[in-house]
């Protein structure tokens, strides 16, 4: 009969409305919270976004991943606080409100004043709260939008001051001038991790220029790719060990290193000598320009060496300009060289120091630079090189690198607590661990965490104007007590203009300029959102480090690193013990999701057509839990309905339609019989739970999703239409209610074990179980269940073994008539299944009906011996075992082909071999010995690596017929179904046929009769109301509902 659930309509959209008021009528997000108040809590950190931009794909990718794991945690009874934050201060809303004012954040400031600048800041922060709230909620994800936190609140500021000073009294706070990152479009400097995440293939100016030796008729080659910082050439960098040589090219003589001489003058040039880079250190050469000719004085314009200088490209001599170069600055720090000059401002401009280019930014005084060289004489060769540079994340113009006084905290001091931290850190995946962030890690340098912006934590740092001495502050309280003002706002509007003095110290301390970067403030984040140490001391100590957190693959380097920072330097421990890491979700086209591109579907649009929960599995159900970059397409969300969330409601719909046609409830008794695919779905059921488990509390969400799309397709696929007949049956049998009672058991059971990761229909089918039981849902949702534990008595290993291997048969068997072109409807006379172990063709016994039913066999047979079937033939596994074995793995892979059917039974039973070559022993395993099945000549067998069969393909006039009957079955049912019959209609049926196919139909009658479920069938000359054919054969009925004769 055809599936009633295929015939009515549902909506997944219009359902998940509906469970949004339910939830929203009931308060459920906060019952949920009520029942497990006092529980032991599992704490979450939620990362906070900025409000300035709507939620995008990789938002909901990281939202779907935090709503999927605290919902488990609260149904296994844990207490989940989840309060959702904003990051509001920062170069994203500074650059929102430069370009809304049209002017840089200078002359805003100059224009409006500190506060009225950040009375426009504050003004946009949480411009988009109103769609992330409303975006956040239809992904289904239950979080605290009313009792959230935001960094410029001032407690959670107060906190992240406390954070600063603990940091400054173990003296891991310090002031140097460094050349960092410098984003001159935002005037100011940027984190190591903040420069990193924005390559871009560019073309730049690369220029070899000759410099004047001064005790020698010869020039020094240097080249460069930042002609704007020759002005500020200070020094030339050689390598002691390179081989250098002096070469006639015309009138003049160079020294280039000997490995870049050919690029320069080919292959046969004039060498008149060859010099060590060690000889060249010390001398003196003249400035290529004279702007700051008096740094001489200083130590400048003279030959060092360093072991950094490569032959890689360029001359092999390199242009030293100490205040654009962290590596330039190092080495003439380490030559006890002073000269340093900075000619650049912050916003990028030459200052009047270069007169010639003053007020032109660098990257345009380029050309003029360029120009003046070659009017000197200097310029030697001019490139245009392409390669890899950074650009600011925010306003996509190039960086520059600058000395800049900042405030660093002195990570390399602190770099093996790291290392403990992240020894501790459950990392999924788990190679990011000890790969790019452990990489990160091993490479880290002192924090630069100060900006020299206006809309920020201001630095918690007052200097003595007469003394120098420094002062940091940590409260509120304390700086009432040293200045007698108690400020409401710690914004630099209010904090700037506090000062102070300290008895019997001359001087007034004032507070430096500068803020601190926001990353400071989100990696403060698990102290401040508590208001640590100020309240909720017993809250923070019960909590940290927190369980859990999850953000996306480029955070490795942002937040996971400073929350990890701040955690080993305050407590000597990882800030997190679990991390999922998502991947980052590209557009279909494999390029960055844009709007003006338009190469994506916005999510809120996505969620109206297929439904939250699609969206949230398809996202799950992807190499993006694992840490991979998703291309993401729209019909990946939309196969979500077909292959898991249509076919688990037509479970459900199954159900009702028969459970409704028998008056059957669980209310009026329910029992466990002793039907073997019974047994085998709550095993089945069991195993899924004890998995899903393992898989969760190791935060494998990867490995969870697919285990329970699986056992969709076995409770849809192979239970439901394996057991349809006893659902058909007239009568209220026990067997008939023992199907009922499983299928309701187990629907129940897997609304709940699916509730974390689709919470909305998992709720629908939830409600609509408990009314099949006649009673109000009890709890009154499915999120506030306990999480299902497995019954370990209802578990039947050999069981579930045995009816896998039975839907490989299935397969097999469809796979071998497909070969010969019978179709299913056809019987054949014999299967023989063949397998060396003799228990589980036993259990298989168990399932032989199915089996006779789903392959329309008419015997079935067994046989231990897989030797008079097929040949077996053993290969290694390459890939696997060449790294192991080496030079051995010839050896070895002969011995492999050569074993016997009695190696490969040990192997394939016991799951490992030990092996001899060549006086080696070595033993493999399973994976690594691929086992080939070939099927003997002169039968029909098949298999695969689990099982095989030998099926009897012969037809015979019977079999042809009995094929005949079932196809006249399969006519009706799709008239039955055309005429949208009801499944318990009975009906009349009047046939014409001839010949055979009238034979068949009156040999095979009460089958017929049986399955349509006709009280009539009788030939008729004039039976013309469907005409239709078998096997070439006329074949035309027609049917009318029971009594309408």
């Amino acid at each position: 009969m055809s599936d009633p659930s295929e015939n009515s309509a549902f909506s997944f959209v219009d359902m998940e409305h509906q469970i949004l008021n339910l939830w929203e009528e009931t308060d459920a997000f906060k019952q949920s919270l009520e029942k497990t108040k006092g529980k032991k809590p599992f704490i979450f950190y939620d990362g906070p976004p900025f409000a300035t931009g709507l939620p995008h794909h990789g938002h909901l990718v990281a939202s779907t991943i935090k709503d999927i794991v605290p919902r488990y945690w609260t149904m296994k009874g844990r207490y989940v606080l989840r309060r959702f934050g904003w990051d509001c201060h920062g170069l994203p809303i500074e650059h929102e409100i430069d370009k809304q004012l049209g002017m840089s954040a200078q002359d805003a400031v100059a224009k409006l004043g500190v506060a009225g600048y950040n009375d426009e800041c504050r003004a946009i922060v949480q411009r988009y709260v109103k769609e992330w709230r409303h975006t956040v909620t239809r992904i289904g994800r239950w979080i605290d939008f009313d009792d959230d936190y935001k960094t410029m609140d001032t407690w959670y500021m107060e906190s992240v001051w406390w954070v600063f000073k603990q940091l400054w009294e173990k003296g891991l706070i310090y002031q140097g001038v460094k050349v960092v990152p410098l984003s001159t479009a935002l005037g100011t400097p940027l984190a190591n991790f903040e420069a990193t995440s924005n390559y871009q293939d560019v073309q730049d100016p690369a220029v070899t220029v000759l410099l004047k030796l001064k005790e020698e008729n010869a020039h020094l080659a240097i080249w460069t790719t930042t002609p704007w910082t020759l002005p500020s050439n200070l020094a030339v960098c050689v390598g002691g060990n390179i081989d250098y040589q002096l070469v006639q090219d015309g009138e003049r003589r160079i020294y280039l290193a000997k490995e870049r001489v050919g690029h320069y003058l080919g292959d046969n040039p004039e060498v008149i000598k060859e010099v060590k880079g060690s000889e060249l250190v010390g001398r003196a050469y003249e400035p290529i320009f004279p702007y700051f000719a008096d740094q001489v004085e200083l130590g400048a314009f003279v030959v060092v060496s360093d072991d950094y200088v490569t032959t890689d490209s360029g001359t092999g001599l390199v242009h030293q300009a100490p205040a654009f170069g962290e590596d330039d600055n190092r080495v003439l720090k380490a030559y006890g060289i002073e000269a340093l000059v900075c000619p650049v401002s912050l916003t990028g401009e030459f200052t009047d120091e270069v007169p010639d280019f003053a007020g032109q930014h660098v990257k345009e005084a380029d050309k003029g630079i360029i120009a003046a060289l070659k009017s000197a004489g200097s310029l030697y060769k001019q490139e245009v090189i392409q390669h890899s540079y950074p650009y600011c994340y925010r306003s996509n113009t190039p960086l520059i690198y600058r000395a800049i006084p900042s405030w660093y905290v002195r990570v390399t001091s602190i770099k093996d607590k790291l290392l403990e931290a992240n020894a501790q850190i459950n990392w999924v995946p788990e190679h990011i661990k000890d790969g790019r962030f452990g990489n990160w890690l091993d490479g880290a340098i002192d924090w630069a965490v100060s900006r020299n912006r206006v809309w920020g934590t201001p630095l918690p740092v007052w200097i003595n104007d007469v003394t120098g001495t420094a002062l940091c502050v940590g409260s509120v309280e304390e700086l009432e007590r040293l200045s007698g003002v108690r400020v409401t706002d710690l914004h630099r509007e209010h904090v700037d203009a506090v000062t102070f003095s300290v008895d019997g110290e001359e001087g007034t301390y004032q507070r430096i300029e500068e803020v601190l970067d926001c990353w400071f403030e989100s990696g403060s984040m698990p102290y401040a959102q508590l208001h640590y140490p100020f309240e909720n001391e017993d809250v923070f100590a019960a909590g940290f480090p927190a369980e859990f957190i999850a953000e996306g693959l480029d955070q490795t380097r942002g937040w996971f690193y400073t929350l990890t920072v701040l955690g080993a330097a305050l407590f000597d421990k990882p800030a997190f013990r679990n991390v999922i890491v998502n991947g980052m979700v590209m557009a279909e086209d494999g390029k960055k999701m844009s709007k003006s591109l338009r190469n994506y579907t916005p999510p809120d649009e996505l969620m109206e057509a297929y439904g939250a929960d699609a969206l949230r599995l398809y996202s799950i159900n992807s190499g993006l839990v694992k840490g991979e970059e998703q291309r993401f397409a729209d019909s990946g969300v939309k196969d979500m309905v077909r292959r898991a969330l249509l076919p688990w409601y037509n479970a459900f719909s199954f159900l009702k339609t028969y459970a409704a046609i028998d008056n059957w409830s669980p209310d009026k008794g329910q029992l466990v019989g002793d039907n073997v695919l019974d047994q085998w779905l709550l095993s089945r059921l069991q195993t899924l739970k004890i998995n899903v488990a393992r898989e969760m509390e190791a935060y494998r969400l990867y490995n969870v999703v697919p285990q329970l799309f699986g056992f969709i397709e076995d409770l849809t696929n192979w239970y439901i239409r394996l057991n349809r007949g006893r659902f058909w049956g007239e009568d209220i049998t026990p067997n008939k209610i023992a199907a009922y009672s499983t299928l309701y058991e187990v629907l129940l059971e897997l609304s709940k074990l699916m509730a974390p990761f689709a919470p909305f229909l998992s709720e629908h089918l939830y409600q609509q179980l408990e009314a099949l039981a006649d009673r109000p849902a009890s709890p009154s949702s499915v999120h506030l269940c306990d999480y299902p534990l497995p019954e370990a008595e209802l578990i039947q290993p050999n069981l579930e073994t045995a009816v896998d291997r039975m839907q490989q048969v299935i397969l097999l068997g469809r796979q071998k008539r497909e070969e010969v072109k019978i179709g299913l409807r056809t019987p054949l006379a014999k299967l023989m299944i063949i397998h060396r172990d003799e228990s589980l063709l036993g259990d298989m016994r168990l399932l032989e009906a199915y089996l006779r039913d789903e392959l329309n066999v008419l015997e079935i047979a067994y046989s231990t011996e897989e030797s008079d079937y097929i040949d077996l033939q053993a290969k290694p596994n390459f890939p696997l075992l060449g790294k192991r074995l080496g030079k051995r793995m010839k050896a070895f892979a002969q011995q492999i082909g050569q074993l016997t059917d009695k190696q490969i039974g040990e192997l394939q039973s016991a799951g490992i071999l030990t092996l001899q070559a060549d006086g080696d022993s070595e033993v493999f395993t399973a994976e690594e010995i691929e086992i080939k099945q070939q099927a003997k000549e002169d039968t029909n067998t098949i298999s695969n690596s689990e099982i095989s069969i030998d099926l009897d393909c012969a037809l015979t006039p019977e079999l042809v017929r009995r094929g005949y009957g079932r196809e006249v079955v399969n006519r009706i049912q799709r008239e039955r179904k055309e005429r949208g019959l009801a499944v318990s209609d009975r009906i009349s049926v009047v046939f014409y046929a001839d010949g055979e196919l009238a034979q068949a139909i009156d040999e095979h009658k009460d089958y017929i009769m049986g399955e349509t479920l006709s009280l009539q069938l009788d030939p008729a000359v004039d039976a013309q109301a469907v005409v239709s054919e078998v096997d070439g054969r006329a074949f035309s009925f027609q049917i009318e509902q029971a009594g309408s004769f």
